[in-house]
Formats: C-alpha cells, sequence, structure tokens
C-alpha cells in the first residue's frame, strides 16, 4: 500500500467519523494497518500535520481543521492592513475576514491556518491567524534605505505590508534609495520586522529599465537559461528524420495553415477544415513538444519550473529556449513538423460524432495572420483572395464551422466575456507612444473555437479512459459574489436568480439583457471579478465559465507546461493504453504537484504581465498631466471612485477631491451620493476628469474632475501626495509595519463649489495641455 492510500484512507476516515478527535492508536485499529504499513501511517500522520491538512490537540488526538473551528489557506493581505484567508478547500461559507490586530506575523500569500472568531458565521466570518504553515516570501524586491549602521527595504509589493529590517553585515553593497532583491532570514513576529540581506542590487530609482526588471524579480520569473539546458537544446536535431516518421500518419498532402499575430514566433497549433456532407471534419494539429522534451530532462525541469511563457509589455520570457521554441517545434510554414493531432468530425449542430487522437506529420502550406484572415472574411480583400486562393475556400468554411461551434456554447450557458483589451505600442528606447486597442474578429474567433474543441475533446477522452490527468478546472461562484452581483445587475432592472449552485447559464442571460447599455463594459467587468480563478488540478469538477463538463489546456505545449504534460500523458495512453495500478499512483502523485506548481506560475506570471502594461499606462499618462479626458466611472468605494478612459487607462478620483459637499459611500447602489446637494456619482456614468498627478513607479494615477481653479488644483495635489507618502510610512521603532490606509470613511468632509458630471458619449481627451 502507497503512502497516497494511507493519507486517502485517514482523511476519509476522519471526514466520515468526525463526533470527536481520533488517537493514533485508534486510527491504526480502524484502518486495519499493519507491519511496515504502520511504520508509514506515522510518516504519512506527521504531513499532514505539517500540511496543516489535520490538526493534533494537546492530549495527541488528531483531528481535521473544519471540524475544529480552524479553516486553512492562502492569506492575501491588503494595502490597508487587513486581510483575508481563502481556504483551500471548498466552502459555502466563504473566504475568513483577518483584522490588523489578528494577522499575527503572516505576510501575503503564506499558507496559514486561521481559528474562527466563535462569533462570526457564515459569510461574515473572522478570524486570527495561530500559525503560519508554509511561508511564500522568501525573497522580496524592493527599495534599500540606509539609517546610519542599519537600514530597511521597503517592499514594492504593497501586499507585503511590513519593511525588512537590514543589518549592516546584510547591505550586499547596496547604496542608499536602490532597488535591491533581499533574501528574509528571520520572518516578522507580532511587534518585530522581518529581517533580511540584500542579495542582489537591481540599479538606481530612475535607471532605465529597472521598474519592469523589478518586476521580473518580484514574480521569480527567470530571465536567463541555464548552461546545462542551453547545451542540452543545442543538442536536439534542427531536421527530422525519415525514421522518425515510423507510426506516425502523414498529412503533409493537406493543406494545413497555421493563423496567428503577425508578430507571433511559437507556432504551437495548426488547423485544416473540410465539408463531408453536411459534416465538418476538423483537424486540430499541435507541435510535438514532448517528443523533443524528455521528462525529467533539463529542458523538462527548466520548463516545469517556468511553467509558462511570459508575455510583458516589452519582452517574452519562453518557457522552452528559442532554438526549441521558435525552431524545431513551432509549426513553421514549409517545414515538416511531427505533431500530436486530434481530427473531429462535427455535425450542424456542433456535437463531435467522431474523434481520433494520433501523432502525425504535417507540413503547413500557408502561414496566416490575424489580419489576414479578417481582410479575407470581413472585408473580402480581393489581391488577398488571389494569394491565397487555394484557401479561400477552406477560410469560408472555416468560419460556417466557427459560428456553429460557438452557438453550441452559447446554448449550453457557457459566458462569453468580450471585453476590449489595450496594447501599448512603445518606441525603440521602450518608452510608450501609444495605447491602442487589441483587435477581435472572426479570425481570432476560429482559432479559439477550434482549440476549445480540441481541448473539451481531449479531457473527455481521458476521463472516459480513467487515466490520471490535468484538467483545467473553474469552480462555482461562491454565493456571497453572485449575491453582490445580482445587487448590482437590480440597479439597471436586470435579475439574476442566487443559489449555491447557480449555473452559467443564469449568468449568461443576466450578461444578454445588458448587451448594447452603456453599463454594459462594466457589469461585463465586474461579473468576471465574481468568478472564481481556474485553475489546474487531477480532479475533475467542470468548467462553469465554459459550461463544459471536460476541459485540459492541450494545445500549446510552447507556452504551457499543463500543455506538455497532457501531450505525454496521450503519448504514454498511445504507446499503453492500460496502466497498472502502481504505475497510477505514481503518475497522481506527479500530476498533482504539476498542476499546483502550474496554476502559481500561471498566476505569477499574470501579475507580471498586468504589472507591466500598468507600469507603461502610467508612464504614458504621466506625458498628460494636467489634460481633460472624458470617461467612464469603472468603480466605486469608500475612499472614491474609479474612472476608466476609452484608451483602457484607470485612475482615482479620491473623495477628498469632491470639494461641493459630504459624500456617503452606499454600496448597495454603487454610488457616491452628496448628503445636501444629493449629487450623485454611480457606476457607469460619464465623467470629465483631468490628469492631476501620476507616480509611474507604483504605478498610480490620480484624476479629479474637471473644471478646478489653478489654486484648488495645487491644494488637491499637495493633499493627495501627502496621503500616498502617509500610506507609504513605516514605524522603524515599533516593529509594527501594517500601513497606513487612504481615506475610507463612509462620510467625508468637503469644502468649495459644485464639480459638474458632464461627458460625451465617448471617452477622449477634450482639451489641450494646461
Amino acid at each position: 500500500m502507497m503512502k497516497k492510500d494511507i493519507k486517502a484512507m485517514i482523511l476519509a476516515y476522519m471526514q466520515k467519523n468526525s463526533s470527536a478527535p481520533f488517537s493514533s492508536d485508534l486510527l491504526i485499529e480502524e484502518l486495519q494497518l499493519k507491519g511496515v504499513m504502520i511504520k508509514e501511517f506515522w510518516q504519512v500522520l506527521a504531513e499532514l500535520e505539517d500540511n496543516g491538512e489535520i490538526v493534533k490537540t494537546r492530549f495527541s488526538t488528531y483531528g481535521l481543521p473544519e471540524k475544529m473551528g480552524l479553516v486553512v489557506g492562502r492569506f492575501q493581505l491588503t494595502s490597508k492592513g487587513f486581510g483575508f484567508v481563502i481556504p483551500d478547500h471548498k466552502s459555502d461559507d466563504g473566504d475568513v475576514f483577518i483584522p490588523p490586530r489578528a494577522l499575527g506575523s503572516a505576510m501575503n500569500n503564506d499558507r496559514v491556518m486561521a481559528r474562527l472568531d466563535a462569533k462570526s458565521f457564515g459569510s461574515k466570518r473572522e478570524g486570527e491567524i495561530i500559525r503560519i504553515i508554509k511561508r511564500a516570501n522568501n525573497k522580496v524586491v524592493g527599495t534599500f534605505i540606509k539609517t546610519g549602521d542599519f537600514g530597511f527595504v521597503v517592499p514594492d509589493d504593497k501586499k507585503i505590508g511590513r519593511d525588512i529590517y537590514i543589518t549592516r553585515k546584510g547591505f550586499g553593497g547596496a547604496a542608499h534609495n536602490q532597488k535591491v532583491v533581499v533574501e528574509i532570514t528571520a520572518w516578522p513576529e507580532e511587534r518585530k520586522s522581518a529581517e533580511g540581506k540584500v542579495i542582489e542590487v537591481l540599479g538606481s530609482v530612475g535607471d532605465v529599465g529597472l521598474e519592469i526588471l523589478s518586476i521580473i524579480k518580484q514574480n521569480d520569473l527567470p530571465l536567463e537559461f541555464p548552461e546545462e539546458v542551453l547545451n542540452a537544446a543545442s543538442r536536439i536535431p534542427e531536421k527530422i528524420k525519415k525514421s522518425e516518421l515510423t507510426g506516425r500518419r502523414d498529412l503533409r498532402a493537406l493543406p494545413i495553415i497555421t493563423i496567428d499575430g503577425a508578430d507571433a514566433k511559437d507556432l504551437d497549433d495548426a488547423v485544416y477544415v473540410k465539408k463531408q456532407g453536411k459534416d465538418y471534419v476538423l483537424g486540430v494539429y499541435i507541435a510535438d513538444v514532448s517528443y523533443y522534451v524528455h521528462n525529467k530532462s533539463a529542458v523538462d525541469n527548466e520548463a516545469k519550473h517556468r511553467g509558462t511563457s511570459v508575455y510583458l509589455v516589452d519582452r517574452v520570457i519562453p518557457m522552452l529556449p528559442e532554438r526549441l521554441s521558435n525552431g524545431i517545434c513551432s509549426l513553421n510554414a514549409g517545414e515538416d513538423r511531427l505533431c500530436m493531432s486530434c481530427e473531429m468530425l462535427i455535425g450542424q449542430d456542433g456535437q463531435v460524432k467522431t474523434y481520433d487522437i494520433f501523432t502525425g506529420v504535417i507540413n503547413v502550406l500557408h502561414r496566416m495572420t490575424y489580419d489576414d484572415v479578417r481582410e479575407i472574411l470581413v472585408n473580402n480583400d480581393e489581391a488577398l483572395k488571389i494569394k491565397y486562393q487555394d484557401i479561400v475556400p477552406m477560410l469560408r468554411e472555416m468560419e460556417e464551422l466557427c459560428n456553429i461551434l460557438r452557438s453550441k456554447r452559447l446554448r449550453r450557458g457557457a459566458i462569453d466575456f468580450d471585453l476590449p483589451e489595450q496594447k501599448v505600442i512603445l518606441d525603440d528606447l521602450g518608452k510608450p507612444t501609444q495605447i491602442i486597442p487589441r483587435v477581435r474578429s472572426i479570425a481570432e474567433s476560429v482559432i479559439e473555437e477550434f482549440m476549445l474543441a480540441a481541448n473539451e475533446t481531449v479531457a473527455e477522452h481521458m476521463s472516459k479512459l480513467k487515466w490520471p490527468f490535468v484538467y483545467r478546472v473553474h469552480d462555482l461562484p461562491s454565493e456571497d459574489k453572485m449575491t453582490d452581483l445580482a445587487n448590482l445587475l437590480n440597479n439597471f432592472n436586470v435579475r439574476l436568480m442566487v443559489s449555491s449552485e447557480i449555473e452559467p447559464l443564469a449568468v449568461q442571460k443576466a450578461l444578454n439583457e445588458m448587451v448594447g447599455r452603456p453599463e454594459e463594459r462594466l457589469v461585463s467587468t465586474v461579473t468576471l471579478r465574481s468568478l472564481k480563478q481556474a485553475v489546474y488540478q487531477t480532479e475533475n469538477i467542470g468548467h462553469f465559465g465554459l459550461a463544459a463538463e471536460y476541459y485540459t489546456h492541450f494545445t500549446s505545449p510552447i507556452r504551457r507546461y499543463p500543455d506538455l504534460t497532457v501531450h505525454r500523458l496521450l503519448r504514454n495512453w498511445l504507446q499503453k493504453p492500460v496502466l497498472a495500478e502502481k504505475e497510477k499512483t505514481i503518475l497522481e502523485n506527479e500530476l498533482d504537484e504539476i498542476a499546483t506548481n502550474s496554476s502559481i506560475r500561471e498566476r505569477a506570471a499574470a501579475e507580471a504581465e498586468r504589472a507591466t502594461v500598468e507600469l507603461k499606462m502610467a508612464e504614458y499618462m504621466s506625458m498628460f498631466i494636467g489634460e481633460e479626458f472624458e470617461g467612464t466611472i469603472s468603480g466605486v468605494t469608500a475612499f472614491g471612485m474609479f474612472v476608466e478612459l476609452e484608451n483602457g487607462v484607470e485612475g482615482l478620483v479620491h473623495i477628498s477631491s469632491l470639494i461641493d459637499d459630504y459624500y456617503e459611500f452606499h454600496a448597495d447602489r454603487y454610488a457616491l451620493v452628496g448628503e445636501h446637494k444629493k449629487t450623485i456619482y454611480r457606476l457607469g456614468d460619464k465623467v470629465s476628469i483631468e490628469v492631476l498627478q501620476v507616480n509611474i513607479a507604483e504605478r498610480n494615477i490620480d484624476f479629479i474632475l474637471a473644471g478646478q481653479s489653478d489654486a484648488m488644483r495645487e491644494k488637491l495635489k499637495n493633499q493627495l501626495l501627502n496621503k500616498r507618502e502617509t500610506s507609504s510610512t513605516r514605524q522603524l521603532g515599533s516593529g509594527n509595519k501594517s500601513r497606513a490606509s487612504t481615506n475610507n470613511h463612509k462620510k467625508t468632509k468637503n469644502t468649495g463649489r459644485k464639480t459638474h458630471k458632464g461627458g460625451k458619449k465617448t471617452a477622449k481627451r477634450i482639451n489641450k495641455k494646461r
């Protein structure tokens, strides 16, 4: 019997018999463990206790945390000093609020155990952190401040919330006000700062490229490949030998094409469509990366560590060395390439009638771009139609099939967030010159629908085989979040029926009622934020957002490690359809680790990508200080309102800058309401704003309502600057490092004249620089 089996038995027994904690002797007896199994039992029991999955009482008995008023999960600290524990396990009761006095020594993203307050209940749970199970922030990026014989590092990540004390021996050659990476050597205690030592000096504040480098280091993104990995990649042949085609299906005669962005180099998916009677044959051909990158090889270990390629605003940090990602693995036109294939016969209703999964060899006929396909299908471009006359009929059939597949998804309840995305254009020096919308057309939709179809088909196939597998899952949203969303929708006379088992179709129907209304985009954004994050895991629970029973990631093995893992599993199945139980157990353990690590690395990549875009947006808006724009209120809080401009930039109008009245925050109406004049600023309203000030390093943009006098503008600028400085103040002597929060009172006194709410239909610049 494997350790994993004993672990499952212990947890299952405790779940079933949860009236009181158990002694170890009772567990051994009830589980009928003997001989070597007892030795493994003690090892498993210790691991479960270390991981916080069970709790050992002072009487040396054992129980489940959730049965003892405890919650285990990831701690998220806010910049205001309080935080939340997000439970590891599904719970209808939701997250646990942790007030500043109950943080203990916890830092952002630590895995913790919290004791629930006896008076808290349901969605209003409150608690205190009693144990740190696993630390998350071993290294921190920040600014080094030298103070006599000691110093401290102010973290870039405001959610860390505590400065790190540095002794003279730990300066590491850092000078005052330089950006550094610090390694924590002693964790914080309740009234004592964390201590650390500088292990890398990144540069001086103001250096070109320093802020993006800081974001890269902060998210633990590796910039260079180890020499061992590059050497291993260099030994992989760039040409396919004839002997390597044995057992593969030869598809080189088919008019297979790729469709990607014009600047894409890592082409890992190709497609082919052919009408067959009333049905469609859809071929999705994915680069056979697993043939070249062997399990546990140097290249594989590095890819697993990275987890994903990262697409920052100014660069790509690839998961695989360029020789592979842009070379032998990339499905470049005119080159023989090995592939993992999923061919499907799809009916008029969008259902997959039959499918086949196999290895093959292809030779891509055309490397198409989204722009060219859009010009052919939407604008009927004659020159392009002549240039690609051999595939134009197939492109038309691809469009037909795309619409069929999309209609099927929407019928079953898939939620289609068609939210605009922005792209920041940089010059050769890395300076932002323009912010433009990313175009989404039928060309992008074709690839999206075809990849979704292949991913679902592969996931269902492996699920029904009962093979260990990595699924892409999306859990049901919490009832609390859906209740908040329903309250928002109610403001627009849209009804959403909320239950603990809400169906995606209900959310989709509510969003459909917002289509064409001025608030459509904002409601879609709020809805997206109300849903849980999709993750990788070995247990299939379906995908809420896609309304899919089975889903995985199969189509991007060049840039996502889970996809590479899925390819390996398919290859294993093709070579050996039946697994022994021992092989299954070993594989399940490996896949659990891969799924968890991949989800973590995906979150880090997404955070880094978002942060670099926000950085360059702030830098771009710093060129427009004093200029007026029109925008839309995209968020309302107790400390002010966020306004989004047409170019996607979002800034804060602080409540203290609303100078004509006392304003109260009405959470249920998503509005700020003037106490005397009853002026209302609500989510979705159009407003005219002026760019007051920008802090590029902190990625903060402050707006004020347009029309202020020069004197009032300067007063507000100094007032907000003082608030920013206050929120960053550290009290080194006390060791209590919670940050001061921005003004979050329900009512704030303001003086002065009334501001206006005007605004045209679109957000745009409306006057010259002052």
